[in-house]
């Protein structure tokens, strides 16, 4: 397939618009150098010599799409702190509208610091205080939810899930029954608190330690591309999902289809891995474009392990590169 093919596939995209709901986030990155160990314990000091702010989380998916070419729409709760204006301000310099942005004044806005030496990752430090929405708070959000899919020509719900506190079994089931009614696609990229609680979603994507913790597998065990079938088939037959996506990381995409009963494995291409942060927002988005415009299970495969690929070659949480993926997609299709 030729570089016009795709850009006519692409084209597509411009004509979906896709809400994503999910746990928000602020990416920092504190880079600097290295020169001596702390006299204090034995740990390396890092004179910070700058500090940059990403957006993260479900706003990462929502920049994806954007990159792809849709229209997203983001929908969380946010803080009340000083850093719900980083984020603000982030979502206005990335042109992302924060329409279905709910300010929730006692909540504190999560960022994960990433403090980098001499240009190795030194350590993580999360700022967070993760917390359950309130029953009000629950219903506000379902509020802004229901009026968005109403005024807006919605044609798929991600739910981007980072187990932070805002999705519970019941608001999960009424934002799904809600979308399904007025049919439109729904997509969830998983964690362990909430797995088992997104039945009759159209795609389900866990990686496959989430896999294994929502399932409850042994931890160590290496599962074989039949053992992930089975699990897999399970999974869809009990929970009546459409479709479910495994990445596995250098093992590339497993997929399968209830519908079809067509399992479906898509290998790895080799790459030089800088980081692998933020890949899964990147497939979860590439795959439901993917999947909502009709493609085959081996097209949205291909797809999405080459976007996963690309974002993984650069360091931080970056949204993919639209065109990269496009030249990447023609040569491989």
């Amino acid at each position: 397939m030729d570089l016009e093919n795709v850009n006519e596939i692409f084209s597509r995209f411009n004509k979906a618009t896709v809400l994503v709901i999910g746990d928000v986030m602020i990416d920092c990155y504190i880079t600097g150098s290295v020169t001596r160990i702390s006299p204090e314990a034995p740990v390396p000091i890092v004179n910070a010599q700058s500090r940059n702010y990403r957006l993260g989380g479900a706003a990462n998916v929502a920049l994806n799409l954007k990159s792809l070419g849709a229209t997203p729409i983001l929908c969380s709760v946010i803080g009340g702190d000083n850093k719900a204006k980083v984020f603000y301000d982030l979502m206005e310099d990335c042109e992302l509208d924060s329409v279905g942005l709910v300010p929730m004044f006692g909540r504190r806005t999560t960022v994960k610091y990433r403090i980098i030496g001499n240009n190795c990752h030194i350590v993580r430090v999360d700022d967070e205080k993760v917390q359950q929405l309130k029953e009000r708070e629950k219903r506000q959000l379902l509020t802004t939810v229901e009026q968005i899919i109403d005024h807006n020509e919605i044609d798929a719900v991600i739910f981007e899930d980072y187990d932070k506190g805002l999705f519970s079994k019941d608001l999960i089931s009424e934002i799904i029954s809600f979308a399904h009614n007025k049919n439109i696609y729904v997509a969830v990229d998983p964690k362990e608190k909430n797995f088992n609680n997104y039945a009759n979603v159209n795609l389900f994507k866990p990686n496959m330690k989430e896999l294994s913790k929502g399932l409850h597998v042994e931890e160590n065990s290496e599962l074989t591309l039949e053992e992930i079938h089975n699990l897999a088939k399970e999974f869809a037959e009990k929970q009546n999902i459409d479709k479910v996506m495994v990445t596995m990381s250098a093992k590339g995409i497993a997929f399968y289809d209830r519908h079809d009963d067509k399992f479906y494995h898509q290998p790895a291409f080799h790459r030089r891995v800088s980081d692998v942060s933020g890949a899964g927002d990147t497939v979860i988005s590439v795959a439901t474009l993917f999947l909502l415009k009709n493609h085959t299970v081996e097209e949205t495969c291909l797809a999405s392990n080459l976007a996963g690929g690309i974002v993984c070659e650069y360091v931080g949480v970056v949204p993919v590169n639209g065109s990269q993926l496009k030249s990447e997609l023609a040569r491989n299709l």
